[in-house]
């Protein structure tokens, strides 16, 4: 029997109420576990459901139409990547899931654009671009909110990633998890791996599968309550801070007999640093790495894990 992660709901109107409390309940979260449960996000239902709706929408397009998004060589930032193609790093098989890229909108001209490349938009479902734009956007001002707190915990100002993620290189990912087919042969949804940015806030984690390696080695289901939203520390921020705060592995396994001829979507919001900052440890970690862009270590990431 799998264990459950010991992680309470933490409301993130607190970083609106009370700094001091959010930064103490989602420090301890982030420092024990890697992982916080985030309630009282603010994100409209109305919304998610929308954004849900078009991915549900896309997905179900005829495999020649969805493929026709797929962008040669750009390692996958960029409309979709199709089913068993990306793998965790050091895994052979390839994970059972299809998923679609959306990034940061530039304005014509921005000195990022070079790296962060436009966004596609399927012409099959006329809702998708609103309704995923507008879901891009609130992850992105709720993920902000969150920096506030993990900031105040690490005793730095409460502003002090606002410049670090402007026009960040952050990557909404539409992820579908098709019904298991029986000859899986050892593969799973998710392989064990760690997320490569600086935070990742994930919605649709309510149906089971999402575990996290504890520290003492054993596999935890992380439970999720109904509207509520994960978050995790990526490994941008576990370097950053010299390993206070820990990138935890974690894996989507398989579901339950009963269950496998159910398809799982879920939505994770990657928020990434802007991709000139360079990542520098801070003083007082137990641990610390040479600098690094941000850029350069995506583009080593996406090579590790077989998007490049």
């Amino acid at each position: 029997m799998t264990l459950a992660a010991d992680i309470r709901p933490i409301p993130l109107s607190l970083v609106e109420t009370d700094l001091a409390a959010a930064a103490a309940g989602f420090g301890d979260a982030f420092a024990r576990t890697g992982f916080a449960v985030v309630s009282d996000h603010g994100i409209d239902q109305a919304l998610i459901d929308r954004a849900n709706a078009a991915t549900r929408a896309f997905f179900a397009l005829p495999e020649e139409v969805k493929r026709a998004y797929v962008v040669p060589g750009g390692g996958g930032q960029r409309g979709l990547t199709p089913f068993g193609v990306e793998a965790a790093k050091g895994h052979a098989k390839a994970d059972l899931k299809e998923f679609w890229h959306v990034g940061r909108e530039l304005p014509p001209g921005h000195p990022y654009a070079d790296v962060m490349p436009a966004n596609l938009w399927p012409a099959e479902v006329p809702e998708f671009r609103d309704a995923v734009w507008a879901l891009f956007d609130a992850l992105d001002k709720t993920g902000a909110k969150l920096l506030r707190a993990i900031a105040v915990h690490l005793d730095l100002d409460p502003d002090f990633f606002v410049d670090p993620v402007r026009d960040g290189n952050s990557i909404l990912r539409l992820l579908h998890y098709p019904p298991v087919p029986p000859e899986t042969a050892g593969a799973i949804r998710a392989g064990a791996h760690e997320d490569i940015n600086v935070i990742t806030l994930l919605l649709g984690a309510e149906e089971k599968g999402l575990q996290l390696l504890g520290k003492d080695g054993e596999w935890r289901y992380i439970d999720a309550p109904p509207g509520s939203l994960v978050c995790n520390v990526g490994d941008m921020l576990q370097r950053l801070t010299g390993h206070r705060l820990p990138s935890t592995t974690h894996r989507v396994v398989n579901p339950a007999p009963e269950r496998m001829g159910v398809a799982r979507y879920s939505t994770p919001f990657f928020l990434h640093f802007r991709p000139d900052y360079l990542i520098r440890a801070l003083p007082g970690g137990p641990s610390e790495e040479p600098p690094i862009t941000a850029n350069d270590y995506l583009m080593e990431r996406l090579r590790d894990i077989k998007l490049l």
